[in-house]
């Protein structure tokens, strides 16, 4: 991987750690947030005869942590191609 100019490197490296902060706060947000301290305002709604305060304590921040890993791959092969450190 080489980079046009320590600039470019520079602002990949920004935006890069920048996706992670944003994604790694969804993943708390659901983790956390959902699973464990709004777990009995949230029990009060059925998901699919769940209540989802416990939903998402044992399957939602799984699924969530999934769809944010191919957020963060799509993310980073449009990032690399941004500036051309793609592999292909």
């Amino acid at each position: 991987m080489a980079f046009e100019s320590a600039d470019h490197a520079k602002a990949y490296w920004k935006e890069n750690l920048s996706l992670m902060l944003k994604l790694l706060f969804v993943w708390a947000l659901v983790s956390f947030g959902f699973g464990i301290f709004l777990v009995d305002v949230l029990n009060h709604v059925q998901f699919f005869g769940f209540k989802l305060g416990f939903w998402f304590a044992q399957q939602g921040a799984i699924y969530t942590f999934i769809v944010l890993i191919f957020i963060y791959i799509r993310q980073m092969n449009k990032l690399d191609k941004k500036y051309q450190v793609d592999e292909e």
